[in-house]
């Protein structure tokens, strides 16, 4: 008795002893693990401003990118061809959209996927038609010109086309998808007599909402690019994207901030926008960030050239593009 009780004695020690060095042993893993973590750091790639600067006026040079006409149709080539260039998988997804005044549009969403077999995925998006009414402008005979749409539209795609590019010579962990949605900007006019109609914004990215590019498309959350090539633009927290997407919105207002871009990113709420991060979540349910233009100080909230004929190259500011392209890859070159 005694013996076998010495033996279960022995055991017992062998094995607390067992148990703590497994301990030690994991512990050590751990504090291992979280001290990579603290001295990893992600090698984000710089963005070039002046890249971005080049796509804008290339967009602008085209004239107003307005759905059925030669300039929208050559443009939408240039900016298929661009992701092609820069290593994506490009999807062209043609449709025939009702505007508000019942208006066939001939409209052309251009995805570009990358790390397209990846299920961990981030979503890049802007719309790359311009308004056909400068409906906000102050001389009312200007009201039916159509816009150049250079803040409002081409900004955002700028940037997207040098984010492209760094994908290509960098590959993030995650697979990204960019898409440029068509009929955002072909909305009921200020100046329409007719009976209101909801849902006229937007058409290309209700849409792709209900057609993905791909079966039941999916990603961990979207941003949404409007109007960030403005000089002096801010960067509110759009109502929306805070109610729907609150991390997300955190994740990149940080980010900008400790990027030194806190000027351009005020951490205070913004107004509400219907956009296409709206459809883009009510359709596919990925939580979207709008990053949007927003002047409390402008009877619009979005600059005095807003819809006008004036949102041109003299609008663009290379600081405004820089704060909010280093911005975006810092987010998704650390997403995991």
């Amino acid at each position: 008795m005694m013996k076998r009780k010495q033996y279960t004695s022995i055991s017992l020690f062998l094995l607390m002893v067992v148990a703590a060095v497994a301990c030690g042993n994991k512990s050590n893993a751990s504090s291992q693990e979280e001290d990579k973590d603290k001295t990893e750091t992600v090698n984000v790639p710089p963005f070039n401003a002046d890249s971005a600067y080049t796509y804008v006026q290339r967009q602008a040079d085209f004239g107003p990118r307005v759905p059925n006409t030669a300039a929208h149709k050559a443009c939408g080539d240039y900016l298929a061809a661009k992701l092609e260039q820069f290593g994506a998988k490009v999807y062209n997804q043609y449709a025939d959209l009702v505007a508000y005044d019942n208006t066939i549009l001939k409209a052309r969403n251009i995805i570009g996927a990358y790390n397209p077999d990846s299920r961990r995925r981030v979503l890049l998006f802007a719309h790359w038609d311009s308004r056909p009414y400068a409906d906000e402008d102050k001389d009312p005979s200007k009201h039916k010109t159509p816009i150049l749409g250079v803040n409002d539209g081409a900004s955002g795609v700028g940037v997207l086309l040098e984010v492209a590019r760094q994908l290509q010579k960098q590959a993030p962990v995650i697979g990204i998808d960019i898409i440029f949605f068509d009929a955002e900007d072909y909305g009921i006019p200020t100046f329409y007599k007719g009976q209101y109609k909801p849902d006229t914004w937007c058409l290309g990215s209700q849409y792709w909402g209900r057609v993905p590019h791909v079966n039941n498309y999916n990603a961990r959350f979207g941003i949404l690019l409007d109007m960030v090539g403005g000089k002096n633009a801010t960067f509110y927290q759009e109502a929306f994207s805070k109610r729907t997407a609150g991390k997300q919105v955190k994740k990149i207002w940080d980010a900008a901030h400790r990027l030194g871009f806190g000027s351009f990113f005020p951490k205070e709420d913004g107004t509400e926008v219907t956009d296409d991060h709206l459809y883009v979540y009510n359709l596919r349910k990925i939580p979207c960030v709008d990053i949007i233009n927003y002047d409390p100080k402008c009877d619009t909230g979005f600059g005095d050239f807003w819809h006008t004929t004036d949102d041109n190259m003299d609008v663009i500011d290379k600081n405004t593009l820089m704060a909010v392209g280093q911005t975006v890859l810092e987010v998704i070159y650390n997403e995991k």
